[in-house]
């Protein structure tokens, strides 16, 4: 293992952790599972780290490794464990207070959130995060004009639900 990497992967992670709990607070709804699929990102993205093309944006890529593990987490096999490299605690420990000065909203937001389908929670929290919709449509595999229309319906419900 590379001095090197463990360094960037470090540095990596500690800036854009929220990132990965976002993604697992959307993708999961008990801290178990939360748990469990934080673990497989963050090992993911130490095994793609050498694949990384820094022609993109670090958070671009990260949240397209992260989305890819959120979206398979409960398909693949159970069975096949990954082997985890040990984390330092402080890189686990989130504090999603931070994340708003109102939880209220926040709360409603996630729930908004883990009523659509997993497509669409990746298009919404990519667009939550700035990135433009060519970014999105890259990280998903889809057509820039789909993603806009996924953004315009996901509005549409929102502002019903808020009514």
């Amino acid at each position: 293992m590379s001095g090197d990497k463990h360094e960037l992967y470090l540095e990596i992670i500690e800036k854009h952790k929220g990132i990965i709990f976002k993604i697992t607070r959307s993708y999961c709804k008990n801290e178990f599972d939360r748990e469990d699929l934080t673990q497989e990102i963050l090992a993911q993205i130490w095994r793609s780290l050498d694949t990384y093309d820094d022609a993109f944006k670090i958070t671009t890529w990260m949240y397209r490794v992260a989305l890819n593990v959120a979206i398979s987490f409960y398909r693949k096999d159970k069975s096949a464990a990954y082997k985890h490299t040990e984390m330092e605690d402080k890189l686990l420990s989130y504090d999603m207070e931070r994340e708003s000065e109102n939880e209220q909203s926040l709360i409603e937001l996630y729930e908004f959130i883990n009523e659509l389908n997993d497509i669409d929670k990746a298009v919404l929290l990519m667009y939550l995060e700035g990135e433009n919709q060519s970014e999105i449509a890259a990280n998903l595999n889809i057509t820039v004009s789909n993603v806009s229309t996924k953004i315009s319906r996901i509005k549409q419900k929102l502002k019903q639900r808020g009514n």
